[in-house]
């Protein structure tokens, strides 16, 4: 029997790119029954999305927790009843086939309760195809690396694990900002991530990010989830990583002495850290912060 898949959906201002998504949602080819569920964030519910088919469901709620990506996801997953709970972000879209595909490797995989598929990254108009050539992603690959291609809108949990195992994301994130890769560090601590052949979501880039300028809490949130997990101490490379990134929000930001501390210390964890370097350019004015973004977004890559 083919399992009833529930899609959260947090939204807030964005209601062209929200129609696209939910869309293409409901647009798979997929037996078994779909819900999705849109929770409205710090804005106006639009109930006219509703559906009443019950193969395949739209409901509208608004967000009853801490305003906010991660609340509003905690307040949807609470909601649903699917045996299968997904993400997708207001400005994604699904591609044809995504579904399906990941729901065959959990079928096929009992161990595992999170499933991935690599994304495509659209910024500017131009694309750029990002997948992993493994099956499986552990702790240890997350320490080293946030991989970009475990997007959340790729996110599709067994909901009794997610619930009951993993947990809800976390609100006390600051901003919320990387909620996603905190979960995703807190997933694998109790199994590998499963990984779906193929690219199955588009990811919009572009400069309506809500964490395009906030700057300190980025940095912020990321010194919380060093804090948070002591297992980057053995894990050089990544813990350089999420330094350097403090060291660019820090300059970013204009805080030109905390850019310097953290890119010293980015440093002396790893000298190869690119990071570090950047942080560096845009603190001694040497480069703008959004000229590198501009950079690597075009890339795919992001700081």
């Amino acid at each position: 029997m083919t399992a009833s898949v529930s899609v959260v959906v947090p939204t807030r201002n964005r209601p062209e790119l929200l129609r696209k998504a939910i869309d293409a949602i409901l647009g798979q080819d997929y037996a078994g029954p779909i819900e999705v569920v849109v929770v409205y964030d710090q804005s106006e519910p639009d109930h006219s999305l509703e559906r009443a088919d019950a193969h395949r469901r739209v409901r509208v709620i608004t967000n009853e927790r801490t305003p906010g990506l991660a609340g509003g996801r905690n307040t949807g997953i609470l909601a649903v009843t699917g045996e299968l709970v997904a993400f997708c972000d207001d400005d994604d879209e699904w591609l044809p086939g995504k579904l399906a595909a990941q729901a065959d490797v959990l079928a096929a995989r009992p161990e595992a309760e999170l499933c991935s598929i690599g994304v495509v990254i659209d910024y500017d108009g131009r694309d750029v195809d990002r997948t992993l050539g493994v099956d499986s992603v552990t702790l240890p690959d997350l320490l080293r690396s946030r991989l970009t291609e475990l997007h959340p809108s790729t996110f599709l949990f067994r909901r009794a694990a997610l619930v009951d195992g993993i947990g809800l994301v976390d609100e006390n994130i600051p901003g919320s900002y990387a909620e996603d890769y905190e979960l995703l560090l807190r997933a694998a601590r109790r199994a590998p991530i499963a990984n779906a052949p193929g690219v199955g979501v588009r990811v919009r880039w572009h400069r309506q990010s809500y964490f395009t300028a906030r700057w300190a809490t980025i940095a912020e949130a990321l010194e919380w989830l060093l804090e948070r997990y002591p297992e980057f101490a053995g894990a050089p490379r990544g813990c350089a990583r999420i330094t350097g990134q403090i060291a660019f929000a820090q300059a970013a930001g204009g805080h030109r002495r905390d850019a310097m501390r953290w890119a010293g210390r980015t440093i002396r964890h790893s000298p190869r850290e690119a990071r570090s370097y950047l942080a560096l350019a845009v603190a001694t004015r040497l480069v703008s912060a959004d000229t590198v973004l501009r950079r690597l977004h075009e890339r795919g890559r992001g700081i």
